[in-house]
């Protein structure tokens, strides 16, 4: 297991009170030995124009996956984790429903991290395939 043990939902649920995975209405589902999943909505708020699924929605719901899960690697009152970069490829259109998104470690290092997200239909799809390299600092 690479997350603390006392990890819950409720805790990474609660994280995002007030900011934009609250308002996207992304959701913590499930605490894996080395991943963490995540759903969000394809709704008004996710949506472009043409009623697909925002390419920019899909990367908001990555960064939340990576960035959460890199913060629960660290010891948290010596570091914390920023993101350097991310990129993604949008596989699959999306028009309704919701898309589950699961982030595992590709590296976890001292002062770096890359992390891995896939997102998915709710028929097991895959509809994006994403990549965020974080920094981990330390607090001075």
């Amino acid at each position: 297991m690479i997350f603390p043990t006392n990890l819950t939902l409720d805790l990474l649920n609660n994280l995002g009170k007030g900011s934009m995975t609250d308002f996207l209405d992304i959701k913590f589902t499930e605490i894996g030995e080395d991943y963490l999943e995540a759903t969000m909505p394809v709704d008004s708020r996710t949506k472009q124009p043409l009623g697909l699924l925002h390419g920019g929605a899909n990367v908001v719901l990555a960064e939340t996956l990576g960035s959460v899960a890199a913060a629960c690697t660290v010891d948290k009152e010596r570091q914390f984790c920023v993101g350097l970069e991310i990129n993604a490829n949008h596989l699959k259109s999306v028009k309704e429903g919701f898309v589950r998104g699961v982030t595992k470690p590709i590296h976890i290092g001292k002062k770096t991290q890359v992390w891995e997200i896939k997102i998915y239909t709710e028929k097991g799809e895959l509809s994006c395939i994403s990549r965020i390299t974080m920094a981990v600092i330390d607090k001075k």
